[in-house]
């Protein structure tokens, strides 16, 4: 059980009971932790806009969720883990594709490289070196995408943080957490 409120979207009102309706008709459902942030206008505000305007980036969707299930296995996030394995599939990766994301791998260099790059910045509390930025360059990444990858792992960090610290309920097809990357 949440240790908050999980508003209810028919009795919310104003900004937020549109919000809820615009996340309602983007999962066809309002899942719990939109929920859980709607307790906050300003909360639900950054998160929904924060998902919007990453949904319309560059990285795409696919590596979007592979960096997702990253870090939420990396912050022990069941509902993070759960919801983007199973966005992830939906923006075409395969099953393997998502585990091995999760684990912190994949078989594209490209995008393993943003993977081990956000799970550095994560583990270092985005203390890394130079080094870790030119081996992100090198794989093919320019300064907007650079940045790009930084927006994801802060937005990912919110939901996680959010999910954990409030044991938000998982409202998504489990995922066993693994922590393999931190192997």
């Amino acid at each position: 059980m949440a240790r908050i409120t999980l508003i209810d979207p028919s009795n919310a009102t104003g900004t937020t009971g549109e919000q809820l309706a615009q996340i309602k008709s983007a999962f066809g459902m309002v899942p719990n932790m939109f929920k859980a942030a709607a307790n906050s206008p300003a909360a639900l505000t950054s998160m929904w806009g924060s998902f919007g305007a990453l949904g319309n980036g560059r990285l795409g969707a696919k590596l979007g969720e592979q960096i997702a299930v990253a870090i939420a296995d990396r912050n022990n996030c069941s509902y993070c883990l759960a919801a983007h394995t199973g966005l992830g599939r939906k923006a075409g990766a395969s099953v393997q594709e998502m585990a091995e994301a999760q684990a912190g791998r994949a078989a594209d260099s490209r995008t393993a490289a943003a993977l081990q790059f956000a799970i550095k910045v994560v583990d270092n509390r985005a203390g890394i070196e130079p080094a870790d930025v030119d081996a992100l360059k090198a794989a093919g990444f320019d300064d907007e995408e650079v940045v790009e990858i930084i927006a994801h792992i802060a937005l990912n960090l919110f939901t996680n943080y959010l999910n954990v610290a409030l044991d938000v309920p998982v409202d998504f097809p489990g995922v066993k957490l693994t922590r393999a990357a931190a192997a």
